[in-house]
Formats: structure tokens, C-alpha cells, sequence
């Protein structure tokens, strides 16, 4: 903890920056599968680090700070993307030993025993037996599995095939590719029930929107992202009881993902920030609507800080105009 504090020493003078982190899931232990994954015990020690050194805030409250001139000289939001499980029974318990809030962005359509296209494709391939998964029926290619690392490979190739279809068409394609090669039942428990999200918003965490289905926002004629948007934003306010004030954009780059108009509809929907996966800090000045994030890694807590410190540094993100 000593030389992570001391890799702090030239955090950016000046103008206060927001750090803002992604997570998705938090996992018990490590998992081969899921290489990208933080697991309980590396993550405790980075809140540890975070709520020593940082002012942990919720979106919606950093967001309002920053707005109004009033941001801690060093204030950072965990941010949790989709509505994992783990998110409650993992994450949360951490984060409370820390005193920590977390701001939790759902995709409502897969809360309570529903699976993502991309976690479909993970477990997917985790049962397929090897050595090749032969998908060329589906017009998916062939992919080669015998090893841990080819079955990464495969599942990156899957998804990407998979990320930028419309939800019908997505949904059609997962369905034609568990059909071509079955595989033993999938776990039906990744999402988070209701009443799990219910104890997080009780707990103090931020509950976001991030549309029904997780769809990116450019994959859809005004009307489609408008509706997705509305929906998850609706089925949140009546599930908990209070508004809906951040939203995080599904996949989040800067013109790729959403744009001008899609930051414009959120604030006409009454939203107050949304967040993107363009790195950098939020200064004074920056769009709320189009607030930075990046993914923090680092084997070691000396590693995540330096690494927080060349985020920093980058000063303001990439966005649309």
C-alpha cells in the first residue's frame, strides 16, 4: 500500500478530475474463462486502496459536484455495468466493509434467471467439446477449442459476430448456434434478481439505466434506442421506487456506439449524466451526458495506482460533439 501511495504524489494540480471505474462482475475466485474479470480478492484490495486515498461518490452525486464547482480534489465512482449477481452477493459485502457506494448500471430485460448474449457465448464454448467447434452451419465459422486459450479466441470471434445485430437478429443467431451443437444446461443464476437490486439501492448504491437489452444505441433507428432507453429507465423507477438519474451506454465509444443525439435524448428523458468507456478524467467544463470511464487492472495495487495516474493524466476524453 506505501508504493501505491506514493504513486499518487503527482496527481494532477489544478482543476479537480473525476476518475470514474468500470466493473462488470466480481467473482469469487479467478475463472480461465473469464481472463477479464476481477475476482474478490484483488478487488478488495483496490476499494481498500480507493477508500484511502479517494472520495468514493456515486455518478449522479459526482456528477452534480462537478457541475457545480464543489468536486474533492481526488473523487473517483465504481461503476458496475449489466446487473451481475455478483454484484450483491460478492461486491457489495467488500464494499461495505470499506464504506464504499457503487453506481450499478441494469439491463432490465435479463434481471431475474436471464443470460446475456455475450455470457451465452462464454458458456457456450466453456462446454463445447474439443478440439473444434464447428459452427459453419450457422454461417459462424470453425473454431478451434482444445485449449483455454483457443476457446478465448473463439468466444472473442462469436461475440464480436454478434455484438452489432439488432436484438431480434441477435437473439435468432444465439439460438441457431446453440442449436447447431448442444451443450449440457447453461447457469441460469448470473443475472441479479429484483429483490437482490432492491437490497442494493437500500445499501445506498445508484441504480442506472442501460437499456432492456444491452443494444448499442447506433444499431437502432431513433425511435428503437429512444424506447430501449425509456423502457429500463421506466421498469427501474417502478421496481425501486425513486428516479432513475444515470444512465451508461451500452458498449460506450464515442461515435461508434452513440452519439450527439442519443446524449440529447437522455437529457430530454430527464436524465442527469451518463457515462461512456472512453478513458480519461471528467474536469470542470465536461459534458455530463458524455463522462469518461476506464477499466482498472493491474496485478498488484502499486500497478493500479500508477495506472490511475496515467488515466489522469490523459486529462479529457474523446466524445461526440
Amino acid at each position: 500500500m506505501m508504493l501505491a501511495s506514493l504513486s499518487l504524489l503527482g496527481w494532477p494540480r489544478g482543476a479537480s478530475p473525476l476518475s470514474i471505474l468500470i466493473y462488470h462482475r466480481v467473482l469469487p475466485a479467478p475463472d480461465a474463462m473469464r481472463p477479464g474479470e476481477i475476482a474478490a480478492e484483488r478487488f478488495e484490495a483496490q476499494v481498500a486502496f480507493l477508500s484511502a486515498h479517494f472520495t468514493l461518490m456515486t455518478v449522479s452525486d459526482a456528477a452534480l459536484a462537478l457541475r457545480e464547482g464543489r468536486l474533492p480534489k481526488r473523487a473517483a465512482c465504481i461503476t458496475f455495468d449489466d446487473g451481475y449477481a455478483d454484484n450483491w452477493t460478492v461486491a457489495h459485502p467488500i464494499l461495505a466493509r470499506h464504506g464504499a457506494r457503487a453506481t450499478i448500471y441494469i439491463a432490465t430485460g435479463y434481471l431475474n434467471g436471464g443470460r446475456m448474449f455475450s455470457d451465452t457465448v462464454i458458456e457456450f464454448v466453456r462446454r463445447v467439446p474439443g478440439p473444434l467447434l464447428d459452427l459453419s452451419s450457422v454461417g459462424m465459422g470453425l473454431h478451434p477449442v482444445a485449449t483455454d486459450d483457443e476457446r478465448l479466441k473463439a468466444v472473442s470471434a462469436l461475440q464480436v459476430q454478434l455484438k452489432y445485430l439488432a436484438p431480434d437478429e441477435r437473439v435468432a443467431q444465439v439460438r441457431r448456434m446453440l442449436s447447431a451443437v448442444p451443450v449440457a444446461a447453461m447457469p441460469d443464476d448470473l443475472m441479479l434478481t429484483d429483490a437482490q437490486l432492491r437490497q442494493l439501492a437500500d445499501a445506498g448504491h445508484e441504480i442506472g439505466g442501460h437499456t432492456v437489452d444491452h443494444t448499442v444505441l447506433t444499431t437502432l433507428p431513433p425511435e428503437g434506442a429512444r424506447a430501449q432507453v425509456q423502457a429500463g429507465r421506466d421498469h427501474l423507477a417502478a421496481l425501486l421506487g425513486r428516479p432513475v438519474r444515470s444512465f451508461a451506454y451500452p458498449n460506450g465509444r464515442p461515435v461508434r456506439d452513440y452519439d450527439a443525439g442519443h446524449a440529447a435524448m437522455l437529457r430530454e428523458l430527464g436524465f442527469e449524466a451518463a457515462v461512456s468507456t472512453s478513458p480519461g478524467v471528467a474536469l470542470p467544463g465536461a459534458d455530463p451526458f458524455q463522462l469518461p470511464r476506464y477499466t482498472p487492472w493491474g496485478d498488484s495495487t502499486a500497478m493500479f495506482a500508477a495506472r490511475m495516474m496515467r488515466n489522469a493524466r490523459m486529462g479529457g476524453p474523446a466524445a461526440v460533439v
